[in-house]
């Protein structure tokens, strides 16, 4: 039955074709020549697509052994569901209830059908998607279901299709909030396995920059809730995804997630490129060899310039999806308290790996929003020991939630636990290195953490003759000499020279008093204002002689009232400045510079120069300098290695032995005797 069409010879004869077996690929190409031709064909075939789908229901719900192992029945259906896919664009009327029927089967008897049928009922839906009998809001739903089967196939196909159909949708498309609820309704599910594929899709079109902005803010506000998710898979895969982990599926997930037809997808020739590459594709062979040893150049070049853009954006973005919490203080104490909760603070249920994805996500949060989380900073001095697993992920986190935003004495404990716990005389050289780089860090961004006295202990180290601790003791030194020189030791200060830094106070904020150069705003508007009262004056002249005349216009005079009211002065916008404002300084001081003599610009340049040092040469600079020498005249006065005063002492010795005998001999000319 599979190879022909089943019909009798009856029906042949009344359709007036003879009685030729005819495959179902020949069948279609002759429908797609002549439609009209062929439509006795196609009902029959519709309707034995019918039967035996009605055929295929009794058995499964009957759950015959024999139906399962019958290959020929899953055979057919399939065969038929596919010719009516390709078809139906040719008969809408005849076929108009077909893409329901099929969606249908897939949805009820999914379970019940074998691998490759499944792969074709499915195939032929998204046949039918592309040739715009079905719609993405009809397809959706059922291939997120399909994908929970456990088919892999199956998931790869409709997986592939749903992100790949969305990508090629318009980024205004009032379609796409649709969608978006669909998945997000499908997240919110108690059931883990439909949760995380829509989580998966979720995350891979905000990977693919389409759900991606403030358009579609809701869906990273939707992965960032699932981490309050009830299933513990949901809650680890969204906080990898927060954390840019590049894959949040499992290992069965992991090739299903990129079926893109970009060129790195593809498998290259790898190509080596070097000198010799580039001689023999330019003088080596003949013409035709030189062309395509250059094309295939051409080609490793361009592939290696794309993957380098690539890697530059994937390491300078920035982007999080908690750029767009709603309420990131309310997101960040739940999150704090679903880690908190156990027996003893500190202790939770969940495993170690979990509970530093969490610490790692609050932590971000933190210092992307600058929120005051203050019993965090407790938190994590239960973790902050130098035995703990993973204790530098740790530290980075504590890093990362300090900001100006948070009073120092909430950090004080915390900060003085890694002073005491890492950096001691009996830790182990790799904790000192790593304690000093924390404590710089921590008061990088919190400078009222540290004393004189412990700043004075700590420039200690920078004589260790380890090489990581002596660097980190003197990045210390560096960053203090910069935001507070007082509380180090005098040698350590540096060269004296400028203004000394001082701190900012906790809650200090710089605050600028006026706009730079909108004097220049405000004396063009009294020259156009009096340039207008000029104008006024001519034309009330101009309206007394015109006054009688019949051309005078009411709606001209109301016209030019209502201009006049719509340009408010800077007095009247209580000294708000707009756009426009802030463009016209700057139109004005471009003029104002044009405008000037040589001499004029001369003198704005040295008065822009009073607060520079007076430029001197360098002899000079180091004769009136205070101090000690630099490190580089320090390195002249070292004593030379013993290999390098040996190797100097036998050139010199040979040196004055050539010299010697060349001193003794003179050229007397040839003899003029034998």
């Amino acid at each position: 039955m599979s190879g022909s069409l089943g019909r009798t010879p009856e029906s042949l004869k009344a359709s007036g074709r003879s009685s030729e077996k005819l495959s179902l690929p020949i069948l279609q190409g002759k429908i797609k020549r002549d439609p009209d031709g062929y439509e006795t064909e196609l009902q029959l075939i519709y309707k034995q697509f019918k039967a035996s789908v009605d055929l295929f229901q009794q058995q499964a719900a009957l759950s015959f052994s024999s139906v399962g192992s019958d290959p020929s029945v899953a055979k057919d259906l399939g065969d038929r569901a596919m010719f009516l896919a390709h078809v139906t664009p040719f008969y809408p009327k005849q076929l108009a209830e077909f893409p329901s029927q099929l969606t249908d089967l897939l949805r009820t008897s999914c379970l019940a059908m074998p691998s490759g049928l499944r792969n074709h009922v499915a195939q032929a839906l998204i046949l039918l998607m592309n040739r715009k009998s079905l719609v993405i809001e009809d397809l959706l739903a059922l291939f997120l279901d399909v994908q929970c089967i456990g088919d892999r196939n199956l998931r790869k196909l409709a997986f592939s299709h749903i992100v790949q159909t969305i990508r090629k949708m318009s980024v205004t498309d009032p379609r796409h909030k649709g969608l978006q609820k669909i998945v997000i309704s499908m997240l919110e599910q108690e059931d883990e396995t439909k949760a995380k594929r829509a989580l998966v899709t979720l995350c891979e079109l905000l990977k693919k920059k389409v759900w991606l902005g403030d358009r579609h803010e809701r869906v990273a506000i939707a992965i960032c809730e699932a981490c309050f998710h009830a299933s513990p898979r949901i809650m680890v895969s969204s906080l990898r995804f927060l954390l840019d982990y590049e894959n949040i599926e499992d290992e069965d997930d992991s090739d299903a997630s990129d079926n893109d037809d970009d060129e790195d997808s593809k498998p290259e020739n790898h190509v080596v490129i070097n000198r010799e590459a580039v001689y023999k594709a330019n003088n080596k062979g003949t013409s035709s060899s030189k062309k395509k040893k250059q094309a295939k150049l051409q080609r490793a070049m361009k592939s290696i310039k794309k993957k380098q853009r690539a890697s530059s954006e994937s390491t300078t973005s920035t982007y999080s999806p908690l750029n767009h919490l709603n309420d990131p203080q309310k997101f960040a104490e739940k999150l704090l308290s679903r880690l908190q909760t156990g027996k003893s603070i500190g202790k939770t249920s969940e495993r170690i790996e979990t509970r530093l994805m969490m610490m790692k996500v609050i932590a971000r949060t933190i210092g992307l929003h600058k929120l005051q989380l203050l019993s965090f900073y407790t938190y994590l001095q239960n973790y902050a020991k130098p035995h703990e697993k993973d204790v530098t992920q740790i530290l980075a986190a504590a890093v990362q939630a300090c900001h100006d935003g948070v009073p120092s004495d909430a950090v004080k404990p915390l900060f003085m636990q890694i002073v005491n716990q890492f950096v001691h005389d009996r830790s182990r050289p790799e904790a000192i290195a790593v304690g000093l780089n924390v404590i710089r860090e921590m008061c990088l961004r919190i400078p009222e953490l540290m004393t004189e006295e412990l700043l004075q202990d700590l420039a200690l180290y920078k004589k260790e003759h380890e090489k990581a601790i002596s660097a980190g003791a003197r990045s210390l030194i560096a960053l203090f000499r910069e935001i507070n020189p007082s509380l180090l030791v005098k040698k350590d200060r540096g060269r004296p020279g400028g203004p000394v830094a001082k701190p900012k106070q906790f809650g200090e904020v710089n605050v600028f008093s006026d706009v730079p150069n909108v004097e220049l705003l405000q004396k063009s508007d009294h020259e156009s204002d009096s340039d207008e009262d000029d104008d006024d004056k001519r034309k009330m002249v101009d309206f007394d002689a015109n006054l009688l005349s019949a051309d005078t216009s009411l709606r001209a005079l109301k016209r030019f009232a209502e201009a006049k009211s719509e340009q408010p002065s800077l007095d009247e916008n209580d000294g708000i400045l707009s756009n426009e404002d802030f463009r016209k300084i700057k139109d004005l001081q471009a003029h104002i510079r044009h405008k000037l003599t040589k001499e004029q610009r001369m003198e704005l340049v040295k008065a822009g120069r009073e607060d520079r040092v007076k430029y001197q040469s360098r002899t000079a600079t180091k004769q009136k300098k205070v101090g000690g020498s630099s490190n580089k005249q320090k390195e002249h006065k070292k004593n030379m290695p013993l290999a390098a005063i040996r190797s100097k002492a036998g050139r010199s010795k040979r040196s004055k032995k050539i010299k010697k005998s060349n001193s003794g001999t003179q050229f007397r000319g040839r003899k003029a005797w034998k």
